[in-house]
Parts: C-alpha cells; sequence; structure tokens
C-alpha cells in the first residue's frame, strides 16, 4: 500500500514538473532532471554533483542532504541515517519508473550530511 501511494505522489509531481519541458533525448537527460528539477521541488536544493561511467550506473552526490542536516553533522546519528535515505531511494526510484526508467537505487553515507545515492539503470 505504501509504495503505491508513494508511486502515484512521485506521478502526480513528475506531471506538475514535465508539463512544460521537452521530450528527455536520453538516459542521461532523464537523470540531469532528476538531480535539478525532481531534487528541487523535493529537498530545496539541486544535487552538488552528478557522475555517470556511460554505462548505466550515475552517482548523485549531495553534500548538505536536507533530511539528515537536521538530524547532526556528526556521527553520533549515523545509525539512524538509513531510515531517511531509504526514503529518498524510493522517491528517486518511482520518479524515474513514472519517466519509464527502471532502476536500482541504493545510498549511503560516509560523512553526515554529506551522501550518495547510486542509480543502477536496469536496461529492459
Amino acid at each position: 500500500m505504501k509504495d503505491s501511494w508513494a508511486s502515484c505522489e512521485d506521478f502526480f509531481l513528475l506531471c506538475r514538473l514535465t508539463k512544460d519541458t521537452a521530450r528527455f533525448k536520453d538516459e542521461l537527460d532523464i537523470m540531469k532532471f532528476i538531480c535539478k528539477d525532481f531534487w528541487t521541488c523535493v529537498f530545496k536544493k539541486q544535487i552538488d554533483n552528478l557522475r555517470t561511467n556511460h554505462q548505466g550506473i550515475y552517482v548523485l552526490q549531495d553534500n548538505k542532504f536536507r533530511l539528515l542536516s537536521q538530524l547532526s553533522a556528526g556521527n553520533q546519528y549515523m545509525e539512524h541515517a538509513p531510515k531517511y535515505l531509504a526514503f529518498s531511494c524510493g522517491l528517486v526510484r518511482g520518479g524515474l519508473s513514472n519517466l519509464g526508467v527502471k532502476s536500482i537505487v541504493t545510498a549511503e553515507v560516509s560523512v553526515m550530511p554529506a551522501c550518495k545515492f547510486q542509480v543502477m539503470i536496469q536496461k529492459m
């Protein structure tokens, strides 16, 4: 039930964000959209860095991830970080799915509040 609710929310958010956007020409264009428009709408800032190996793996770096910055700048709350990252991974995966891209999204934190999201595109 929760997954379908999140997917529905992602769908409506993406419809609103993409209504005035030209069609995406490739996977990289979609990822740039996620890093700029989608991330700004959800987290009030753009991704700080996007990297790719041009083989379907993208790394999104957020140096001051909004959901973690409110916990602490130290490492004493590091054990709570995965809860916040799981939600965000689901948002990204749902957003990509609604744009026709099947993916696996994982996240890691080495120093709070920075985090990296890894997006692996699954070819259909």
